[in-house]
């Protein structure tokens, strides 16, 4: 009697176990990081979008001072059946491609959305990548095979500067045209942007922040940057891959840039002298495992990388290198991914992720203290 009460127990228990495991997998718990930070998923944010409105691929997304959060998404993505509300005769109820810039709280309500086709400028044919700079001004870029230039717009949408223009591109040592920028980043105190330019070019591009005039540029270790198309999964490639995907800046006055289909991430002074790199997930092919990247919070310890080919978020040593564990994994429930695109912190330390391809949406994981 005892031995089968026993028994009775031991299988109990093993089932609270497991259970507990299966629980924390899904609400997008950190895998194997008990030094750092853990996280886990919000599965109620953002709230649903007013006014019929449906998000296509959700190609950035950025905090601000304030905390909010902003995402600049595809309304051209959005597939016939998803915006049926548009057709003529209707197709269905649902839904309308919501404007490409969407400015949300962090309790996910919708503060304002803007964006698209005017005077002055022009609006790219494939949105990529938004960046809010420490005055609020908003920066987007595009990716298209004709979207060679960056937008600046004031908070509200207003026109302020173009840099590079549509067409054709003209080469990675060009100092004014771009090659589809993927990214930027803002150094307030010389009031540089630093461009990762991109699916096209090959470098790091630096211009002034107000005037688009061109400061500087380097590829690869700090190089001058070719053209020439070598293979991709080369964490030592003389030359980065298409796309150069990211590039941030630290306190430490680094500048870090995302390599993504060689798995690296190369680390240089503003300069553009190289320092070092780290190489991630080495055997990942498809589009490589180094999307995105963002400290996990104001003392920079860890960065977080944005993988989109193995569908996580890693959690990673900065000085180091030094993975600790991911969250996230394939999938469509709360907590998984479908091409986890770009990745932003807010000053709580939670986390915020987009989704391009399929994925079309926007997540928020929560610091676990």
């Amino acid at each position: 009697m005892f031995n089968a009460m026993r028994n009775y127990f031991l299988v109990l228990l093993l089932g609270l176990l497991t259970t507990s495991l299966v629980q924390a997998q899904s609400t997008g718990r950190v895998e194997g990081a008990a030094k750092g930070p853990r996280y886990q998923v919000d599965p109620y944010w953002p709230k649903p979008l007013p006014n019929n409105w449906i998000l296509g691929q959700v190609a950035g997304i950025a905090t601000d001072k304030n905390d909010h959060i902003w995402l600049i998404h595809r309304p051209r993505t959005t597939t016939e059946d998803e915006r049926g509300a548009t057709l003529d005769p209707k197709r269905s109820k649902c839904c309308v491609p919501a404007p490409p810039v969407l400015e949300f709280d962090k309790k996910g309500n919708l503060i304002q959305a803007w964006g698209g086709a005017g005077a002055g400028y022009d609006w790219p044919k494939n949105e990529h990548g938004i960046y809010i700079d420490p005055t609020g001004n908003v920066w987007i870029g595009g990716n298209d095979a004709s979207d060679h230039m960056l937008l600046k717009f004031t908070s509200t949408g207003k026109f302020l500067l173009q840099i590079g223009s549509p067409g054709k591109s003209l080469g990675s040592n060009h100092p004014t045209q771009l090659g589809r920028p993927a990214h930027m980043n803002l150094d307030p105190v010389a009031n540089e942007l630093y461009i990762a330019d991109g699916y096209l070019n090959q470098r790091i591009i630096v211009v002034d922040a107000n005037t688009g005039e061109y400061k500087r540029h380097w590829g690869a270790y700090g190089n001058v940057p070719t053209d020439e198309k070598i293979p991709n999964f080369n964490p030592k490639s003389p030359q980065f891959a298409n796309p150069v995907h990211c590039v941030r800046l630290m306190k430490d006055n680094t500048v870090f840039v995302c390599d993504r289909a060689n798995n690296r991430i190369q680390v240089f002074e503003k300069n553009g002298k190289f320092i070092r790199e780290m190489a991630f997930d080495t055997d990942t092919r498809g589009s490589g495992s180094v999307w995105d990247l963002i400290p996990s919070d104001a003392s920079q310890k860890y960065i977080l990388i944005a993988d989109g080919t193995n569908n996580e978020v890693s959690i990673v040593v900065r000085e180091t290198g030094e993975k600790l564990g991911s969250f996230g994994r394939s999938g469509r429930n709360a907590g998984d991914f479908h091409w986890v695109h770009n990745i932003a912190v807010d000053s709580d330390g939670s986390v915020y992720t987009s989704e391009v391809d399929t994925g079309k949406r926007a997540q928020r994981f929560t610091a676990v203290k």
